[in-house]
């Protein structure tokens, strides 16, 4: 009986040499993109863009090919630098490096985005890892990725597109063992100081998850405080030295025979120009050009002119809200709200001021003054079974 032998062919030395000289062409282009991606990410705090990657990569392998192959080529007196073998090896190598610095990119950003995550970074664009979670004592806030998922707080000026843009899949990191009304305060706080934000909505799960944000700047200017059908004019006065803003003044022309023309609140002054509020009817009896006398008048400052500037300078604001027959604030009372009720007023036109003792019916208008999380809550708590139904 014969034995049936079969005999493997042998293996080019040669190829084995090309095949790993190829491959540690693209292990050296991912070690080159990895150490990029390190020193962008924390140079920059971004994710290094892919074409810089495979850039840095083929940079490398085509200074090894230069200083290793033909560079030696040269001194061994060798002639074949532009043999088709060689040019097909170059490109082979370059391919492998192409292949190679992108699988490099990604492992050392992800190994920078856990170290800076664990050595107290404060904020990232991307997810740490869940061994950096676990391990590191950290707690990190993921804001949503789409910026149109971040929407509009009632009652206040919209931020700018562009700052949305910016926070739009932004990881924020935090110190562990927060509790969710602690993160909330600390996201908030972070937005405001870093971002520029005037205020912030936003709900969070017990593991950071973000359920819902909005924003919102506080409008700026003189014109928020303006009360309905006054306005702001700059004119041409010398107002008493201890006036201060708020004051009620009167205004005198400066011709020969003087004559008050109107009566105005002052609101601001700078040398001799003086920023006054009157009444729409009175503006035209002012003249830019002219030069007015001021005279204040013995009367402390309007109360609606207090409560405006406290208002624009709190983290509250003013709200109205109406409570839909078969709501969960039908029945319940005023002092039970997680709010300040300035006024109710009922379906039939009466108003009631300061109404702690009330208990709310259908139909009843509520003006309250709160901040827009408790604001919302309210409001979902105001509509009737239809409107959650439509908002379903």
């Amino acid at each position: 009986m014969s034995v049936l032998q079969v005999s493997a062919p042998a293996v080019d030395s040669t190829l084995l040499r090309t095949l790993a000289e190829l491959l540690a062409f693209g292990v050296g282009a991912a070690v080159v993109g990895g150490a990029s991606a390190l020193v962008y990410r924390w140079y920059t705090k971004a994710r290094l863009p892919l074409w810089l990657s495979v850039l840095f990569g083929l940079s490398g392998v085509a200074l090894t090919l230069n200083t290793v192959g033909v560079f030696s080529d040269l001194l061994s007196g060798s002639t074949g630098i532009f043999d088709t073998a060689r040019m097909l090896y170059n490109v082979a190598a370059l391919g492998a490096g192409g292949l190679g610095a992108p699988a490099g990119r990604l492992v050392g950003d992800r190994i920078a985005t856990d170290v800076f995550a664990v050595t107290g970074m404060r904020e990232l664009d991307v997810e740490v890892s869940r061994l950096v979670r676990s391990v590191g004592r950290i707690t990190d806030v993921t804001l949503p990725e789409d910026a149109d998922d971040i929407g509009d707080i009632d009652g206040y000026d919209p931020v700018a597109q562009s700052i949305k843009e910016t926070l739009a899949g932004k990881t924020l990191i935090f110190p562990r063992r927060l509790t969710v009304a602690e993160l909330e305060d600390r996201l908030v706080t972070r937005l405001q100081d870093d971002y520029g934000v005037g205020h912030v909505d936003v709900e969070l799960t017990a593991d950071g998850t973000v359920e819902y944000l909005a924003l919102g700047s506080r409008a700026t200017g003189i014109g928020p405080t303006l009360a309905p059908g006054t306005v702001a004019i700059a004119v041409r006065a010398d107002p008493a030295n201890a006036a201060s803003p708020g004051d009620r003044v009167q205004v005198w022309g400066t011709g020969p025979e003087p004559e008050r023309l109107v009566t105005a609140e002052l609101r601001a002054h700078v040398d001799d120009v003086a920023t006054l509020v009157v009444d729409e009817q009175d503006a035209p009896r002012l003249d830019a050009d002219e030069t007015y006398r001021l005279v204040t008048l013995p009367t402390e400052p309007q109360a609606e002119r207090e409560f405006a500037s406290l208002l624009r300078a709190a983290e509250e604001t003013m709200y109205v809200l109406t409570v839909a027959a078969g709501s969960d604030l039908v029945g319940a009372t005023v002092e039970s709200l997680d709010a300040t009720v300035v006024a109710v007023k009922s379906a039939d036109g009466g108003i009631d001021d300061l109404p702690d003792d009330r208990t709310l019916a259908a139909g009843d208008s509520v003006y309250l003054v709160s901040r827009p999380d408790t604001y919302r809550r309210l409001d979902a708590r105001s509509r009737g079974p239809d409107e959650e139904t439509q908002l379903l």
